[in-house]
């Protein structure tokens, strides 16, 4: 999985936008304008903060190394995602949708019934 890869697969989801809200380097995908992920483009590592769910991110954390902390982030509610082959595409793309599902689940009920 690279940097385009996850890009065009955060764009393939419902009303999701990208944005450089921070600076030119720091790329942020949004649903309904709620931050779900966000990735630096400046850096030669790929890695990517996503929401998690607070056990969820105990657990993670534990089982894997390359999950951490959310790097500038609510380190309760986010991790860092360091995308180095130590898992399997799918199961990053299963963090993904994690993240963006638990945004969903927070938005509005009359925005949640959009999608």
């Amino acid at each position: 999985m690279n940097v385009e890869e996850f890009r065009i697969y955060c764009l393939s989801k419902p009303y999701v936008t990208e944005e450089f809200p921070f600076d030119e380097t720091t790329l942020v995908f949004k649903v309904m304008g709620k931050m779900f992920a966000l990735t630096g483009l400046d850096d030669p590592e790929f890695k990517v903060n996503l929401k998690c769910d607070p056990d969820r991110s105990v657990e993670l954390r534990e089982q894997y190394e390359s999950i951490r902390p959310g790097w500038h982030m609510n380190k309760v509610h986010w991790n860092t995602v360091h995308v180095d082959g130590s898992f399997s595409d799918p199961f990053f793309l299963e963090l993904v949708d994690h993240s963006y599902d638990l945004i969903v689940q927070s938005l509005p009920k009359k925005l949640r019934d959009q999608f």
